[in-house]
């Protein structure tokens, strides 16, 4: 991976009997798509906020190209934010909301850069709509345009996808990997959603009450998570005795299965059926209930039906509660 465009080291920031962000120390590749995740209130958009200028740490520091930027004013840093709302000025087109950066700065050849991003986002013909004529995925892209045109080092997403519908969502989210890819600039996303981190990011690191509970690629937070929060919060979790297993590694079955598996005893409590898949939720003798995700093809099991629940030893994490 190439040298890292962004360093946060030690960063802090303390509220009046409220501790946002803790002690978070962070490495983000040049030119990598890397997401920041966590739950509500964990202080990712603290973060976020931080390293755009808009909050002041109260310890450490944020590196950018190796220069400390933490006591330039947000205009003052190369960084670009693409806000939750997208933050579109309402009286003004397409057009001018993708100007408007380049004109307070007063930088030159506005018409082809603005003419660059506008054929890069495809919003051609719509450059003289206001945002109210916008769909939401245009709404999304134009103000991607506004940030992109004035071709920052590091661009800061904070949960850009959330305004839209489920369908539209999934596909802006393809879009915004390969617009990335195109573009070569850092993007630095900012999400609660699992599946979105996985599938978008070169890296990503998991926030948890103001700290830094793990950061790496997707499939090695997924795969080999340090704690129980990231392993549960990256997807379902069963929890058997002090081992977790991934429901798509957990098999149930009628007959006891053969050597080489760990197998329990187990009374089916229901099935939730998901298109591709189903979900059997089943009792262990032990009071623990477990999922196991089947293909939908298998025959059904019945609820208060006798099965074998079984999985792979290499598949158990042993984790520290």
């Amino acid at each position: 991976m190439n040298e890292a465009i962004l360093e946060l080291k030690n960063l802090s920031k303390q509220y009046p009997g409220h501790r946002a962000v803790h002690n978070i120390s962070l490495s983000i590749p040049r030119g990598a798509f890397f997401s920041l995740l966590g739950p509500s209130g964990c202080g990712k958009t603290t973060t976020l906020r931080m390293i755009a200028g808009f909050e002041e740490p109260t310890a450490g520091e944020i590196l950018l190209n190796g220069d400390d930027i933490v006591w330039r004013k947000p205009y003052e840093r190369n960084v670009s934010t693409v806000f939750q709302n997208y933050a579109l000025f309402p009286h003004l087109n397409v057009q001018e909301n993708i100007e408007f950066g380049l004109r307070r700065k007063g930088m030159s050849d506005i018409a082809r850069r603005v003419r660059e991003v506008v054929e890069l986002l495809q919003l051609e013909g719509k450059q003289s709509r206001l945002p109210a004529r916008l769909s939401g995925g245009e709404k999304q892209r134009v103000a991607l345009a506004r940030s992109l045109v004035l071709s920052p080092d590091v661009l800061l997403l904070d949960e850009p996808l959330s305004a839209l519908d489920p369908k539209l969502r999934k596909q802006v989210r393809g879009e915004l990997k390969a617009l990335q890819r195109r573009v070569g600039i850092t993007f630095l996303f900012i999400t609660h959603d699992q599946e979105e981190a996985l599938s978008l990011s070169d890296r990503m690191a998991v926030m948890n009450a103001g700290a830094m509970e793990q950061e790496g690629t997707p499939e090695d937070l997924y795969l080999r998570p340090r704690t129980r929060f990231v392993a549960s919060f990256l997807g379902a979790m069963n929890w058997i005795a002090d081992v977790g297993v991934r429901p798509e590694s957990t098999r149930i079955t009628r007959q006891i299965p053969n050597g080489g598996s760990r197998s329990c005893t187990a009374i089916i409590n229901g099935s939730t059926f998901f298109g591709n898949c189903i979900h059997v939720e089943a009792r262990l003798a032990t009071g623990e209930k477990i999922i196991a995700e089947l293909p939908r093809l298998d025959e059904p099991f019945q609820e208060s039906e006798a099965v074998y629940v079984s999985w792979n030893r290499e598949d158990e994490l042993s984790l520290p509660k």
